[in-house]
Formats: structure tokens, sequence, C-alpha cells
């Protein structure tokens, strides 16, 4: 089931429409705003990611958004690239050292073979054939390079948690997600073995104890600029609500 229309600015917007990310372009950086979770999954993301193992190795973000990824990979030893359709989002990007350029991740504007890694969080569930951008994904590392990602997964729990009761809370937009994109674990599995990426996946949450506080502090308060505890995304053994892949490319 699809969701309705969602109002923001004054304008009816389809789910998924990426013009609402523009309507909510002072949200990102807001630790305890509408995009307070994608925080807490880019450092999860980032988690996954090693140290550079060459100078001038490349991380290619791919849906990077405003470039929440980058904190996390301070001292790293990565350049940091950042793809987007957002050219609002893009500018706060490149104000947080990211080298960011305007494009659709299912035809990324970067040669083949040029990443060292690939980051692909909450992107999957928001682009209308995923398997191009898994295509894109792969296309764009080098052999021995890292593809890291998170996304929701295909099923009837997935839909309600994240759409019919996540989007009803006051921290999330409406409309954000359309349940239709959603993507399941095993296909994406399967399509990464495709183009030579043996993936693995684990299923993640968000710390529970962390984020019943953090819900009780947002809702008393509002959404703040300055950082309070942040919940921590945790491993769980189940995939089919939110989960995390990790893989590399042969050959």
């Amino acid at each position: 089931m699809r969701n309705g229309p969602v109002a923001t600015r004054g304008r009816v917007l389809p789910p998924n429409d990426p013009r609402q990310y523009d309507d909510l372009a002072g949200e990102w950086w807001r630790p305890d705003g509408a995009f307070a979770m994608l925080h807490w999954l880019a450092r999860a993301r980032a988690e996954l990611v090693p140290p550079a193992s060459r100078p001038g190795a490349l991380l290619v973000d791919l849906g990077c958004g405003a470039g929440l990824l980058a904190p996390h990979l301070a001292g790293k030893g990565y350049r940091h690239v950042g793809v987007d359709l957002t050219r609002s989002a893009l500018a706060q990007a490149a104000r947080h050292g990211v080298t960011v350029v305007n494009g659709d991740a299912t035809a990324v504007p970067l040669a083949a073979g040029c990443a060292d890694v690939v980051a692909a969080g909450e992107l999957l569930e928001h682009v209308p054939d995923w398997r191009r951008a898994v295509a894109e994904a792969c296309r764009l590392l080098r052999p021995g390079g890292l593809l890291v990602l998170d996304t929701l997964n295909n099923t009837a729990l997935s839909r309600l948690i994240a759409v019919h009761i996540g989007e009803r809370l006051p921290t999330v937009p409406r409309g954000i997600h359309d349940p239709r994109l959603f993507v399941d674990d095993r296909e994406l599995v399967a399509e990464c073995a495709r183009h030579g990426v043996e993936l693995r996946v684990r299923g993640i949450r968000p710390g529970l104890r962390g984020t019943l506080g953090w819900l009780v502090r947002r809702i008393r308060s509002g959404p703040v600029r300055t950082p309070g505890r942040e919940p921590r995304i945790r491993a769980t053994r189940s995939t089919a609500v939110l989960y995390q892949g990790r893989g590399v490319r042969h050959g």
C-alpha cells in the first residue's frame, strides 16, 4: 500500500518525491530534527569502513544528502565524493568537506573502477530502480573495493514500522517513503553477486532505551540545535525491517 500525498510548504507532493528534501533543507544538521535517525545510521555505516589502505583512496557516497557521513570518516584517509540529486543538500555537503557531484545514483557520472569504497546509505528504498543503483555502485568499485549500505526490507513488518507507525510520529516526515520501493534482502544479495560483490547482511535497529529517551526529549522540547545523547544503532538477528550490508568486489 502506498502512502497518500504529503503537504510540505503549502504544496502537495507524492510519497518519496525528491522535492521534499528541498522543503526540509534546514533539517539536515539539526541533531534532533527530522533527519536525526540518518545521523545515527551514518555513524553505524562509517564503522564498517576501514582506514584507507593507500594514498588518494576514494570513497563515493551515493545519495549523500547533506554529507552526514563526513564527520564519521574524518581521519580515515579518504577523499569523500558525494553524489545526490538535491542541490540544496549538496551545498551543505560541500561545506562539510565533501566533493559534490549533482547526479543520479542509477547513472553516476564517474569512471568505472574509481572507488575504493562505495557507500549507499538509506538510498536503495528511494530509487525507482534499485537494481540499476546496485549495478552502478558495483561498477564504481575497483577490484577489492568495499560496498557498504543500509536499507529497508520489503516486508509487511517493515512497512508497518517504517511507514504506518514511523511516519505518524512527530519526528518523521510524512510521505518520505514509498513502501513499494523497499528492497528484499535476499534479492539484494543475489543482485550484488551478479556484479561480483559478495554482500553479507545483518539486521540493525536503534537501541531501544536510547531511542525512547530521544523521543521523549524531542516531543517535550521540539527540535534543538545542540546534540543530546544520540541513540546507537545495534545489530539484531532479524533483517525484517532495517538491515546493513558489507561486501567486497572480486576480480
